[in-house]
């Protein structure tokens, strides 16, 4: 079922150029680096003090202020890093599992699974048109580096099947977002989006994607954590 017109962000998606300054680019990256070996992609660094604050900070800049549910909260914070010794492709995809306290029984929710001890579920499509995901870049992200590729408005067409994933496709075509450091990405978790392997992966390409929702679940669930 189509979604309604979405008009902050029309596409789906929007760059924020140097949405950090060089300085907090910096305090993150230290922080980072404080993390254990193998941290790229664990979803639990909402749980760390420096990463609340940072999306407290978030919540109150004015630049975001529209894309951002309103009294919304932050939900999930993820490390993703592409280097020569991680280098990985992503199909076109949307994203439909969100973090939640526990299972639910209820007819309209599925495809359960649990990850690092915490339950998922796929979300309904009417919660995920209410979210908002915003990448904040650490390095470089062009193409060449496995930056994201979109397909524009593909959000607005609700869950897709595998068919539906071709047809937008075809009728939309993709467009690759190159982003630089400092710079954040706004998105929407139904938006049909992919990654190639970074073509030249001489550094390391630092990304904290970053969940947002509301801050109350339909259908008896509650979010596994919430800022």
């Amino acid at each position: 079922m189509p979604l309604p017109h979405d008009d902050a962000l029309p596409e789906g998606f929007r760059l924020l150029p140097g949405l950090l300054t060089p300085e907090r680019r910096q305090a993150l990256i230290a922080e980072l680096a404080a993390l254990p070996p193998g941290a790229a992609g664990q979803r639990e660094l909402l749980t760390q003090p420096w990463c609340q604050a940072l999306a407290r900070w978030l919540q109150a800049l004015p630049a975001l202020q529209p894309f951002l549910p309103a009294g919304g909260v932050a939900v999930q914070c993820t490390l993703f890093e592409k280097s020569p010794d991680r280098n990985w492709l992503v199909a076109p995809h949307q994203d439909l599992a969100v973090p939640v306290a526990e299972r639910v029984e209820h007819a309209a929710l599925s495809g359960w699974s649990v990850k690092g001890g915490r339950h998922f579920v796929l979300a309904p499509a009417a919660l995920l048109a209410q979210m908002v995901a915003l990448r904040l870049h650490l390095d470089d992200a062009t193409e060449a580096d496995g930056g994201l590729r979109f397909v524009p408005g593909s959000h607005r067409a609700g869950v897709l099947d595998d068919a539906g994933v071709r047809a937008s496709r075809e009728r939309h075509g993709e467009v690759a977002v190159d982003a630089r450091a400092g710079d954040a990405l706004l998105m929407r978790p139904l938006v049909l989006h992919a990654s190639s392997k970074a073509t030249a992966p001489t550094g390391r390409r630092r990304v904290l994607h970053l969940l947002f929702g509301p801050r109350e679940l339909p259908l008896g669930l509650r979010w596994h954590q919430a800022v």
